[in-house]
């Protein structure tokens, strides 16, 4: 009986999937991943908006998170404020300048582990022809077998951009002149 107590027991153990380096793609598909923005709008309010279009992937490695990494392309053309006369003045040359600029793309180059599940994302972002390194607080959310068979992994993050670095020089007033990028992905195991 102990035998079979154990061989079961062991069986059991073998079937939760332990963590391990894997590459996942973004689901964006399944509307599981999220690129959003907000900006002071003359200091009066928040205006938010979201890019709806966007693809990337990532490794991540639980045991040696340092050797994580992320890479996004982002279309500039889909950003959606809610207000399609706003997203035409966001889209042209004040802004975005998605005719010559359609994309944007952030690559990781280092990742820094803090305390618990949280780290920092280092990388390059290129947007309006611009590219600059940035650093995005990140969080891991949790990961995991879906109820479809699969395994997933999600992370959320945030940073502030100042408009000026990536060539937005509309002068919006002293309270919008940065932006706030927040990041959610939940990623598939390939």
């Amino acid at each position: 009986m102990k035998k079979l107590l154990l061989a079961a027991s062991m069986a059991a153990m073998m079937a939760v999937p332990a963590a391990q380096a894997a590459d996942y793609v973004i689901d964006t598909q399944g509307a599981h991943a999220f690129v959003q923005f907000k900006i002071s709008h003359l200091g009066y309010s928040w205006l938010y908006g979201r890019f709806n279009t966007f693809s990337g992937d990532f490794s991540y490695d639980a045991d040696k998170l340092e050797a994580s990494k992320i890479q996004l392309t982002i279309d500039t053309n889909s950003v959606d404020s809610n207000h399609a006369e706003r997203d035409k003045h966001l889209r042209s040359g004040d802004f975005l300048n998605v005719s010559k600029h359609p994309k944007a793309t952030f690559v990781s180059t280092k990742i820094v582990p803090k305390a618990g599940d949280t780290f920092d994302l280092h990388g390059n972002l290129t947007l309006n022809g611009v590219t600059k390194e940035v650093v995005i607080a990140a969080e891991k959310l949790g990961e995991g077998t879906d109820p479809w068979g699969g395994y997933r992994a999600g992370f959320a993050g945030t940073t502030t951009l100042t408009l000026k670095d990536f060539a937005i020089n509309t002068d919006l007033g002293p309270a919008s002149a940065t932006v706030q990028l927040d990041l959610t992905v939940e990623g598939i195991r390939k």
